[in-house]
């Protein structure tokens, strides 16, 4: 399961949920998989920042979204952006990556480039989880912190409020850049950019049922268990407006998992327009086979690893993707030499896109399937 909060090492064994249309009460059984001490206090306290305050009205106005825009509800962070630089070395964006998570800073957009003499020049665009990047005394943590871990390799570091221009850039473009295309996130790499999901897993298996419950739909899953299990179908059901009234969740120790969940539409009845059925049913089956996209592709003679996922219709995008690829090329002791986060959309869906220029090693397209694997491995939480 994804780990909560973002620096958080536990995923979920276990869970279950139940709600009486005001109240939800939902129970996790969880690991430790980390090598740093859980922070209890901070989990908790992200956990009650997830909730929604119990003074708000009830009505599903709350809780819903209309198309791709999010309800006047949620107020936007504000955005921030962190530059600095400082001298290129393996596994630098890895380690800047690892503090602005335990900062619990959310990166948003990167752009990172090498100079000739080998410094590297990063442009962050931030936002706060605590709300105090406004303030000096948050901004000098932040600098510290990177100063810490880059040493006397960091030449300059700034954190100041995003311009327009800068702001602008988190808005998600109608079209894609020359170097892709559209059969890329719709065929190319869905279906053929994946490491193989573990031989122990199971087959995928969603199904609607209706005769079980008469005031609620009961959706039933099979599948192997990966990091954000629970945040892919969370999501889709989000975007498909669906509430769940009752939820359990179990995965076994060869890594097969089972879930009811037993919702309702956002009108208060059962799924039974058959389309809807197999609508839902269509979406969650591609969601949890192909929740990430991942390819190595030859540009003339550099290389560049491509990742993309699908962005919520609310606007979030997957966590700690960008801290997952990093630290598996660090582990692959690749160097990145530019990096850049963008979004697009394509048909009816936007999606985040990760684009990582490796240079121009030849030697790394002999090893393109080991750093797809190992990539792969390291977003789904397979190592």
């Amino acid at each position: 399961m994804q780990p909560l909060p973002r620096d958080s090492p536990l995923w979920a064994e276990r869970c279950s949920g139940s709600t009486d249309g005001r109240w939800c009460y939902v129970l996790f059984w969880v690991v430790d998989r980390g090598r740093k001490e859980t922070r209890w206090n901070l989990l908790k306290k992200r956990l009650v920042e997830a909730c929604p305050p119990a003074s708000l009205p009830l009505g599903n106005e709350i809780y819903y979204f209309s198309g791709h825009q999010e309800m006047v509800t949620e107020q936007k962070p504000q955005v921030f952006l962190l530059k600095f630089s400082c001298y290129d070395r393996t596994g630098l964006l890895h380690d800047v990556t690892e503090v602005l998570c335990e900062l619990e800073l959310t990166i948003w957009r990167v752009k990172v480039s090498t100079t000739p003499d080998g410094r590297v020049i990063d442009l962050f665009l931030i936002t706060d989880s605590r709300e105090l990047l406004h303030t000096k005394k948050r901004q000098e943590e932040t600098c510290t912190q990177l100063r810490a871990v880059l040493g006397g390799s960091m030449c300059t570091c700034d954190v100041d409020v995003a311009s327009e221009e800068y702001a602008a850039c988190l808005q998600a473009s109608a079209s894609l850049p020359p170097p892709m295309t559209e059969d890329m996130l719709t065929s190319e790499v869905q279906h053929e950019s994946y490491a193989p999901v573990p031989s122990s897993s199971s087959f995928l298996s969603v199904s609607v049922d209706n005769a079980l419950s008469h005031a609620h739909s009961l959706i039933q899953i099979q599948c192997h268990d990966h990091k954000g299990l629970l945040y892919d179908i969370m999501r889709t059901l989000k975007d498909y407006n669906m509430q769940i009234s009752y939820g359990r969740f179990n995965a076994a120790e060869d890594g097969n998992c089972n879930i009811d969940l037993f919702v309702v539409q956002k009108d208060g009845k059962k799924i039974v327009d058959q389309n809807k059925q197999n609508a839902l049913c269509a979406r969650l089956r591609m969601e949890l086979s192909s929740p990430l996209c991942v390819t190595l592709v030859s540009r003339g003679p550099d290389v560049e690893l491509l990742v993309a996922n699908p962005v919520e219709l609310c606007g979030k995008g997957r966590p700690l993707v960008f801290y997952d690829i990093t630290h598996a090329l660090q582990m692959l002791d690749i160097r990145i030499f530019l990096a850049e986060i963008s979004r697009h959309v394509v048909g009816d869906r936007e999606w985040e896109v990760y684009k990582v220029h490796l240079g121009d090693d030849h030697e790394l397209l002999c090893i393109g399937d080991k750093i797809v694997k190992e990539v792969t491995k390291m977003l789904m939480g397979w190592h």
